[in-house]
């Protein structure tokens, strides 16, 4: 029997994505004048105002948290009065303090290599072959979706003028009982946007604008497999209260970390509970995080298995995990030495034994891997830090955990067959 799943996504613009693209910003800038700051950031936004907390320890870098705010805002788009909440006008409050000395000594050792977690606690990764990114359909359209709307929103002239930063999309998609996406079944998109003469002509105009103008291009640009879930049978529901004039910051309070679950998987797989934003890599929350993706991606990549879930967990101030866990939800396709008939879970466990052997996952050994001391985390801040595509700017690596430079060695490992 056929099963529905759904996952959501939020724009640029929201107020949670505000407040983790200002504690990324934040700590890029510390990262950018001191690689070894320990920076931990958080930032609330309402109409009007914005306070950025958190905890930082560095010697080297003086960061204008002013002028840094006011930057990331009027990158998103709140750059009018009208929106009760811009870039020129909103106050700031910092109350940044120094990092407590009871976590720096279990992170900062004179070995760079015996760098212990910056916390304890667990941290999921996972992949799919839903998606050429390896990620769950769903939170892919989701994202995709809210791209193209800031896109439009962007162009001049645009063909959607009234557009305003804050968004939100849902999609449901129709599985078939050996999992497989056989078709888009729902889509919610809720837009904020401007003043209408009637809301009735709001309604039908934003409706319209999404059938003719954002769909289109969003199918576009999928591979064909992919488009040809939009079979015309969909549900589709535009600005379902029939009105979205006041949105972001004003129209709903902010926090940094708030949408953990639009950062990760859409709800596919398991999430530990640590947020991203505002955190410098000691923090395994998030080195740890992007760790357990790059191992379930290059798995996935490496016909390994079709569905791979990867769980880490660590001590504070201890360097190697305490544990390493797998799931593969009974879709490997390797044979485990020594057990001719191995069930699902030696199979899982013998996975997970081979990524203790061939990953080094010391929270030092993450860092340099992707070299997370850079200020790159900017950009991972809205549409998902997972699934994106790792490029090289000014020298730096940017989503460096999506690389699939793995692959080789781990087809050679398991001699896995695609």
């Amino acid at each position: 029997m056929n099963y529905l799943f759904t996952s959501e996504s939020v724009s640029e613009g929201h107020p949670d994505k505000v407040a983790d693209q200002i504690s990324d910003a934040i700590l890029d800038e510390f990262l950018r004048q001191d690689p070894e700051a320990k920076v931990a950031c958080e930032t609330f936004c309402t109409a009007g105002l914005v306070v950025v907390g958190g905890e930082v320890s560095s010697d080297k870098a003086y960061v204008d948290v002013q002028e840094t705010v006011r930057r990331v805002i009027r990158r998103i788009g709140y750059t009018k009065s009208e929106y009760h909440f811009d870039a020129d006008s909103c106050g700031i409050i910092s109350t940044i303090h120094e990092q407590s000395r009871d976590i720096n000594r279990g992170v900062v050792r004179e070995s760079p290599e015996l760098q212990g977690a910056g916390d304890q606690g667990m941290m999921f990764g996972y992949a799919c072959k839903d998606t050429p990114e390896y990620m769950p359909l769903a939170l892919s359209l989701s994202h995709a979706l809210l791209r193209i709307l800031s896109d439009i929103r962007r162009e001049s002239p645009s063909p959607m003028p009234y557009l305003r930063p804050d968004a939100k999309s849902q999609f449901t998609i129709q599985f078939s009982a050996k999992h497989k996406p056989e078709r888009v079944h729902t889509i919610v998109l809720s837009t904020q946007h401007d003043e209408f003469a009637s809301d009735e002509e709001m309604h039908a105009k934003i409706e319209q604008d999404v059938r003719e103008i954002v769909l289109p291009r969003l199918i576009a640009s999928l591979p064909e497999n992919l488009a040809r879930l939009f079979d015309g049978t969909y549900t589709l529901h535009v600005n379902p209260t029939g009105k979205f004039v006041i949105g972001g910051p004003a129209g709903d309070t902010g926090l940094t970390g708030r949408k953990i679950i639009v950062d990760t998987y859409g709800g596919r797989g398991a999430h530990g509970g640590g947020a991203f934003s505002g955190k410098d890599p000691s923090k395994v929350d998030r080195s740890a995080a992007y760790a357990a993706r790059y191992i379930a991606k290059n798995l996935v990549a490496a016909g390994v298995a079709d569905e791979i879930l990867v769980q880490l967990a660590y001590a504070i101030g201890v360097a190697e995990p305490v544990s390493v866990f797998i799931e593969s939800y009974g879709s490997a396709h390797i044979s485990v030495p020594g057990l001719e008939n191995a069930t699902h879970e030696q199979t899982d466990a013998y996975i997970a034994s081979k990524v203790r052997e061939l990953f080094d996952l010391r929270p030092a050994a993450i860092v340099d891997r992707f070299h997370l001391k850079a200020p790159i985390y900017e950009p991972t801040a809205a549409y998902g830090h997972f699934g994106r595509e790792p490029y090289v700017q000014n020298g730096i690596q940017f989503f460096g955990w999506e690389k699939l430079d793995m692959v080789d060695l781990l087809r050679e490992e398991f001699s896995a067959q695609e």
